[in-house]
C-alpha cells in the first residue's frame, strides 16, 4: 500500500496532468475543438473526453463504492478501441458527434476529478496507484495528440491559422554530421522495472548487436532538400515496394506540410507558416520516407536495439513539452546530441513484442499488445512529450505511412561500412 506521502504525491500529479491537459487547449477556439480532420486524428472535445472516461471505467466504475457514470452512454462515445468494454464509435466517426457539447465535456471532466479526489481522500492499494499511474501516463499521450492533430485540422485551412504565433529563438550555427560508433555484442535493452513502464516496454533482456554507427544529430531540412533535388520521390529505386506504392497513391512530393511558392519550401508549423530553415531537423516524414533517404544516402535507419544501446550512454535532456518550444531545435554541437525529446525516431524495427511478453488480462490488456503488426517503432520523445512521461526504453509505435507525428529520423551504419 502506497504510504500517505506517496499518496499526496499522486493526488497533485493528478491535478498537475489535468491542468496541463486544460492549458494546451486554451488556444483553441469552441469550433476547434469538435475538428476531426482525418480517421487517424480525433477531435480534441474527444481528447479532453476520453482521458477522462479511462479514470471512470478503469477507476471509479469498480472501485469507489456507491459511484454512478456521469452518463450511461459516454461508455460507447468515448470508448476508443477496447473490446472488453463494449460497442465503440467508430475512429472516423468521432468528428460527427456534435453532443455532447465542450461545455458538458469540461463539466464531465470535473466530476471525474472530484471523484477521484475521494477516492485518493481514503488509503487506496498499491495496485489501484498503479492503474491511476497509468491512466496518467495515457492522459499525457494523448497531450501530444492534442497538438498533433489540430496541426493536421489547421494544415488544411486555407486562412493558414497557427496554433499560437510564438517564434522560437535562434539557436547556434548548426553543427556538422558526426559519426559515434558503438560496440557489438550482447546488450540489455527494455525496463528494469523499476518505477512506471508501458508493458510493451519490458520484460528486460539481451540482444546481439553488431558494431554500428549513428549519425551525430537528426537529419535536417537542408539534407533532406537535396534528396528532393536529386528526384528522391521519382526514383523508385530508393523505396520500399509498400512505400513507392504509398508514395505514388498519395501523391507525396515532399513531407507532410511542405508548400512550395516560387521555388522556396514553406511549411507550416504550430506557430508559423514560413520559409523551411535548412538547419532545423526535417519533420512529418513516414518510415518510407526516412528509410528511402537513408538508402540515397549511402546509410540505414538504427534498429531500436541499437538506438537504446547508444541512448543508455547519453544524458536524458533535450526540448520536452515543458521547454514550451514545440518544434524541434538546431544541434549546435558535434557530439551525439538530440536523441531525447525534438523528435520522435524512426528505427527500423517492426513492433513485436519483446521475448517473455505477456499482455495483461482484462481489458487494458489491448491497451498495447494488440497493435503489434503492421507497426513500427519509434524512439526518443519529441517536443510535445512531457518530460517526466518519458524514459530512455519506451517505445512509441505508428504504421510506416504514419506523417502528422512530430517524426524524424537519424542515420545509422555498420561499423567499417564508411
Amino acid at each position: 500500500m502506497p504510504s500517505e506521502q506517496e499518496s499526496i504525491g499522486l493526488a497533485a500529479r493528478y491535478q498537475a496532468v489535468r491542468s496541463r491537459t486544460l492549458q494546451l487547449c486554451e488556444p483553441l477556439s469552441v469550433e476547434d475543438h469538435g475538428v476531426q480532420s482525418m480517421p487517424d486524428a480525433s477531435p480534441t472535445k474527444w481528447h479532453l473526453a476520453h482521458t477522462t472516461w479511462f479514470f471512470e471505467t478503469f477507476l471509479l466504475v469498480p472501485h469507489l463504492p456507491g459511484y454512478a457514470e456521469f452518463h450511461p452512454r459516454y461508455r460507447t462515445l468515448f470508448n476508443s478501441s477496447y473490446n472488453a468494454v463494449g460497442e465503440r464509435v467508430p475512429r472516423g466517426s468521432r468528428g460527427l458527434m456534435s453532443r455532447p457539447s465542450l461545455d458538458e465535456v469540461h463539466r464531465y471532466r470535473l466530476s471525474i476529478d472530484k471523484a477521484i479526489a475521494k477516492l485518493l481522500s481514503r488509503p487506496i492499494s498499491a495496485e489501484l496507484a498503479a492503474l491511476l499511474t497509468l491512466g496518467l501516463n495515457h492522459e499525457q499521450q494523448h497531450q501530444e495528440l492534442i497538438l498533433t492533430d489540430i496541426l493536421h485540422a489547421l494544415s488544411l485551412n486555407p486562412l493558414r491559422p497557427v496554433y499560437r504565433g510564438r517564434y522560437p529563438a535562434k539557436a547556434g550555427p548548426l553543427a556538422p554530421m558526426q559519426w559515434h560508433s558503438f560496440p557489438g555484442g550482447l546488450h540489455r535493452i527494455g525496463d528494469a522495472g523499476e518505477g512506471f513502464a508501458f508493458d510493451n516496454e519490458r520484460p528486460r533482456h539481451a540482444v546481439f548487436v553488431h558494431p554500428f554507427r549513428l549519425a551525430s544529430r537528426l537529419v535536417t531540412c537542408g539534407e533532406y532538400r537535396r534528396f528532393l533535388s536529386a528526384g528522391g520521390y521519382d526514383r523508385p529505386e530508393w523505396w520500399l515496394s509498400d512505400g513507392w506504392s504509398v508514395c505514388k497513391r498519395e501523391g507525396w512530393r515532399a513531407p507532410l506540410y511542405w508548400e512550395q511558392h516560387d521555388e522556396a519550401w514553406w511549411r507550416l508549423t504550430l506557430d508559423d507558416f514560413d520559409r523551411v530553415r535548412d538547419d532545423e531537423p526535417v519533420c512529418h516524414v513516414s518510415f518510407y520516407e526516412a528509410d528511402a533517404y537513408a538508402r540515397w544516402a549511402g546509410a540505414r535507419l538504427p534498429t531500436e536495439a541499437e538506438w537504446e544501446v547508444a541512448a543508455a550512454e547519453v544524458q536524458c535532456d533535450g526540448a520536452f513539452l515543458e521547454s514550451d518550444r514545440l518544434r524541434a531545435g538546431v544541434a549546435s554541437v558535434e557530439s551525439i546530441t538530440q536523441l531525447f525529446g525534438e523528435l520522435w525516431q524512426w528505427t527500423a524495427s517492426p513492433y513485436v513484442a519483446y521475448p517473455g511478453y505477456r499482455s495483461p488480462e482484462g481489458a487494458l490488456g489491448e491497451y498495447n499488445g494488440k497493435f503489434m503488426c503492421n507497426q513500427q517503432v519509434l524512439r526518443g520523445g519529441s517536443c510535445l512529450t512531457p518530460r517526466d512521461h518519458f524514459r530512455v526504453t519506451y517505445r512509441n509505435f505508428f504504421p510506416p505511412e504514419a506523417r502528422w507525428q512530430f517524426v524524424g529520423f537519424r542515420l545509422a551504419q555498420d561499423e567499417g561500412s564508411l
